[in-house]
């Protein structure tokens, strides 16, 4: 269980505070709106009225006693630049930012922000890899190189074990998992593949998107 200090209750503030509520989270919530406040008192026990421009908000909160604080101000960049370098000056252990832009990105990490979440864009340029590949459930990037991404079963697949298809020796790509319906198997050599299975890849994300947009590989 880690303590989270959130900053700003907007869409993303409440989405993300009661995600973090549901992980079994110590959730601490403020806002500068007292009717914000009010409609979440009853499901966060602790729910702050607070103006955390204010340094002696800050302060008063105890910054330095949670593990992540969170500046989820959406509206007013102004305040979540100052706010996260106020965090910085009063010791936060580990402040997350939400950015609107890439420009805002750049100031908020000068600012001190450990790191910076963009979920407008994250949440489109995912989109955008769904629509482009019919085959494509999910994915998750690692890094700017490597991604974990669930596919529908190529049909080149069904009928082959991991062991005949030698994915790891010929493409560098490693099946961590597969599914179907509610069953999951972690997948040895012999595994054969089913047409209804979901497979869970991971690897270089070039290499695995040739494999979600063609079945050629």
């Amino acid at each position: 269980m880690k303590t989270v200090l959130i900053i700003g209750m907007g869409e993303f503030g409440k989405h993300f505070a009661r995600k973090l509520k549901e992980l079994n989270n110590d959730v601490c919530v403020v806002d500068i709106k007292k009717e914000v406040i009010n409609a979440l008192s009853n499901v966060y026990e602790n729910a702050y009225i607070g103006d955390c421009m204010q340094e002696q908000t800050l302060l008063e909160l105890g910054v330095k006693n949670f593990d992540i604080c969170v500046v989820a101000i959406s509206e007013n960049f102004q305040a979540s630049l100052e706010i996260t370098s106020l965090l910085k000056e009063l010791g936060a252990k580990h402040i997350v930012s939400k950015a609107s832009s890439d420009v805002q990105s750049k100031f908020l990490l000068m600012a001190g922000a450990s790191e910076v979440v963009y979920p407008e864009k994250d949440i489109a340029e995912k989109t955008a890899v769904k629509c482009d590949a019919s085959n494509l459930i999910d994915f998750v990037k690692i890094n700017d190189e490597f991604e974990i991404t669930e596919i529908h079963v190529p049909k080149p697949w069904v009928g082959k074990t991991l062991s005949e298809l030698n994915l790891r020796n010929k493409f560098n790509i490693n099946v961590i998992a597969v599914s179907n319906g509610d069953k999951v198997d972690l997948p040895t050599a012999t595994y054969c593949f089913k047409k209804d299975d979901a497979v869970f890849l991971v690897g270089n994300s070039k290499i695995i998107a040739k494999i979600y947009k063609t079945t050629k590989i």
